[in-house]
Order: structure tokens, then C-alpha cells, then sequence
């Protein structure tokens, strides 16, 4: 087989039973919990977001709606879509690699890659969303595609490594915030009057006292009162404001710490997709272990670690001085996998299939919904470019506007692939993975997506 003919080959429409469809509607689910995830990123102040006492919540709905989230799914989303990511990183290369040789499945893939890259800077620098994963997936992804011929066995071992590595950098990181804290408090017990202190010492008293009275809720008032007024401003405002949260915060201490984070799921995806759990064909036995197993264990973390936010006023300086272990990478892994356990045995069911067709749309154009989320939020909540809503709405109200994109995504993307073979941005990055247009309408070669 000639280049140009096996890349024309492997170009075309995916066949509708090429598709696995319990991962599109896994991709799906994914998506749109991804945005219940976002939506306080979206439309609250940091601050606010992850501190129910600042707006006065604690006792109202919404703070019970701040607690089943926190409880629950938070974070868990994330690590589903990053599975099938993974799973998603075997079956385009596997596909390639059965039609193509040489070099040629490589560069189609990188080049997949690289165009994932700039998706995720417009999503950054023109949509203005700092918590944008498509960057992060464009670069694990490239890490992840020298993994995809290991053994089932390996690649469960790389993502217990990573997970060991995620572990054990956000508890070096608790320890280095905890660091200033302790040294500030035995400086503040001296008897000045008898013992002098050195520059060092005053140095670390000022900045024991800093980060003190930085989490008075004063001072953190004012910052949301500026947090509000930098992304309800121009767009100029809001472009400084969301990029530099985005440089600041996701590039350099997120990225620093979620490099293990996303490749830990992206392994446990492969793994999933090689043993035939990701697409429901293992024992039901592992679906009610990881179900049982990874909630019951998974929700009792996550009550202690809001039990211990809650106990020290959700104040960031108290309960970094109380923590002695950080559990969060556990407790969200655990959930996560007892989510998705909860997911197959809903679906081997027989009861549930009416809901995974519903949602196996959604998960084709998930590429598409994923940034038109972005560009929905964008509109309502930012200034300059939108309507200004950031920071003006309940927390429960923005978790309306959560379900009425839900509904639109959910009706737009039935609407779109009954016409179309991919969604528009799919669309446009096959085209772009391959330097050439792709068919787009259904009917023109015969086949379905």
C-alpha cells in the first residue's frame, strides 16, 4: 500500500461500527460533569469558590449544593475524561498503525497532537478560561504515546507510580507551606525582652504574620471585591486578569504539580482499554469492586478532608497548620474510580441503556462542547466581551445555568449528527491532522458516524 492511499484510507469517516459507543457515552458524561466542575472557576471569585463562609452560605442551600459537589464529583470528572484521553490515545494509533508503516503514524499523531496545543491556547488566550486541560493533553498525550505498546501489567505500574509521585509532591507541598507557619509561631512565642532576634528571624516573623493576616476575612473580602471588578471590567481587564490566573497559577503551580496527576489517569485509561474494562467487557466483579471500594473508601476522605476545612472556618492558614497529611490525590482517585464502576454497572444493567444513548452525542462532539462551554461562560459571566455576570450570581443559581447548557449541548449535538459525520471542531482538527478537508455531511460516502 502506497502512502497517499493508506493516508486517504485512514482518513475517512469512522464507520459507525468502528465506534465503541459506551466510550462516546462515557466521553459524554465526562463532558458535561466537566463543566459542573468548571462552572465555580467560571462565574465565582477564587475565594468564594472554595470558601462557602465569605458570601454567608453556611446553612442555606447553597451551601448543601457546595458540599454534595465537593463531596462527590469534584475532581472526579477531570479523571474520567483523562481515562478515555488515554483509552483515546490507543485506538487512533492502533487504527493507524494497522494500515500504515513507517514513520507515518507517528507524525499524524504528533501533528493530532501539536493542533490539540493550539486549541488549548485559543481556549487560554481567546476564550479566557484558565482552567483549560486541552494544553495539558496535548503535551501528556506526546509523553503518552511511548507507553502505548506496554503490557497491561506495566502500564497499571506506571499509574500507581505516578499516583505515589502526585502524592508525594502535594505533601511536599503542604510541608513547604507549613514550613513558615511553624517557624513564625516559634518566633512568636520568644521572649523578645531577653532574646533578640536576628534578621532571619524577623524575616520569618513578618512572613508568618503576612500569610496570617492574608486570611483574614477582611483582607480576602477585598480581594474578591478586586478579583470582581478585573472580570466584569473591559476586556482588557478581563484578558490581564484570566491569562495572568492562567500563567500564574495553572502553568507554573498546577502544571508543577498536575504533570504526575494527568498522566496517572492517562495510564490507568490504557490500562482500562487493554483489559476491556473502559468498554465493559471485564467480570461485573471488578465493576462492583472498583464501585464499592473506590466510593466507600474515596467519600470518607473527602468528608474528612471538608470536615477539616469546615472545622477550621474554611480559613487556608488553619487548616494548612492542622493538616498533617494531604489525601486529596487519593481521596479523588478513589472516587473517580468508583464513579466510573458505578457507570459500567449501571449500564451492563440493561436499565440505564436509554441514558448512555442519550449521552453518546454528546461524547462524539466532545471536543466541540468542551470549548463552546468556554464561549457560553464567557458571554454570560465576563465583562467587555459579555454580560458581566461573574460574581453576581448565588452559587446555586450558576448551577442552573450549569443544567441549561446541559440541556442545549444535550439537544445540539442529536441535532448536529443526524446531518453531519463529526461535530464542527472535530471536524476541523481531523482536517487539520490530516492537511485535508474531511467529508462533513452524512450520506456523501455512504456511511454514518
Amino acid at each position: 500500500m502506497s502512502t497517499s492511499t493508506g493516508t486517504a484510507a485512514i482518513a475517512a469517516p469512522v464507520l459507525q461500527t468502528q465506534r465503541i459507543g459506551i466510550i462516546d457515552s462515557l466521553r459524554g458524561f465526562a463532558i458535561l460533569g466537566i463543566l459542573l466542575m468548571n462552572m465555580p472557576g467560571f462565574a465565582l471569585p477564587g475565594p468564594v469558590a472554595g470558601d462557602p463562609t465569605m458570601w454567608n452560605e453556611l446553612g442555606t442551600v447553597n451551601f448543601k449544593v457546595y458540599f454534595l459537589v465537593e463531596w462527590i464529583p469534584e475532581g472526579t470528572q477531570r479523571a474520567l475524561f483523562s481515562m478515555l484521553f488515554g483509552a483515546g490515545i490507543l485506538l487512533f494509533t492502533s487504527r493507524l498503525e494497522r494500515r500504515l508503516d513507517g514513520v507515518l503514524p507517528a507524525d499524524l499523531f504528533m501533528r493530532r497532537q501539536l493542533w490539540l496545543l493550539v486549541f488549548g491556547l485559543v481556549n487560554i488566550y481567546i476564550l479566557l478560561w484558565w482552567g483549560d486541560i486541552l494544553f495539558d493533553y496535548g503535551v501528556c498525550g506526546m509523553i503518552m504515546f511511548t507507553f502505548r505498546n506496554l503490557s497491561s501489567k506495566k502500564l497499571l505500574i506506571g499509574g500507581i507510580v505516578c499516583m505515589m509521585l502526585m502524592i508525594a509532591r502535594e505533601n511536599r507541598e503542604l510541608y513547604l507551606e507549613k514550613a513558615p507557619i511553624t517557624a513564625g509561631e516559634r518566633i512568636a512565642a520568644m521572649d523578645t525582652t531577653k532574646t533578640k532576634l536576628t534578621d532571619k528571624q524577623k524575616g520569618q516573623l513578618a512572613e508568618y504574620n503576612e500569610r496570617k493576616d492574608g486570611t483574614k476575612k477582611d483582607e480576602r473580602k477585598k480581594r474578591v471585591d478586586k478579583i470582581i471588578e478585573a472580570t466584569t471590567g473591559s476586556f482588557a481587564d478581563v484578558y490581564e486578569n484570566r491569562t495572568g490566573m492562567y500563567l500564574n497559577y495553572m502553568l507554573v503551580h498546577y502544571g508543577y504539580l498536575s504533570l504526575w496527576d494527568v498522566l496517572m489517569f492517562m495510564f490507568f485509561g490504557m490500562f482500562f482499554f487493554k483489559t476491556g474494562v473502559i468498554t465493559g467487557e471485564a467480570p461485573i466483579r471488578i465493576y462492583w469492586i472498583l464501585a464499592v471500594v473506590g466510593l466507600g473508601v474515596g467519600l470518607w476522605l473527602s468528608w474528612y478532608r471538608i470536615g477539616l476545612a469546615s472545622s477550621r472556618g474554611y480559613n487556608w492558614f488553619e487548616i494548612t497548620r492542622a493538616a498533617k497529611f494531604e489525601w486529596y490525590t487519593l481521596s479523588r482517585t478513589l472516587r473517580s474510580l468508583g464513579i466510573f464502576g458505578t457507570m459500567i454497572l449501571l449500564y451492563r444493567s440493561g436499565w440505564f441503556r436509554w441514558l448512555f444513548a442519550l449521552m453518546r452525542p454528546v461524547g462524539q462532539m466532545a471536543f466541540t462542547n468542551y470549548l463552546t462551554q468556554s464561549l457560553i461562560c464567557a458571554i454570560i459571566f465576563y465583562g467587555g466581551m459579555g454580560m458581566g455576570k461573574f460574581g453576581h450570581m448565588q452559587r446555586y443559581e450558576i448551577y442552573l445555568v450549569v443544567g441549561s447548557i446541559w440541556i442545549v449541548q444535550i439537544i445540539w449535538s442529536h441535532v448536529w449528527l443526524r446531518f453531519f459525520l463529526f461535530g464542527p471542531l472535530e471536524w476541523c482538527w481531523r482536517s487539520l491532522t490530516y492537511w485535508k478537508a474531511q467529508p462533513l455531511r452524512k450520506g456523501k460516502l455512504g456511511v454514518s458516524a
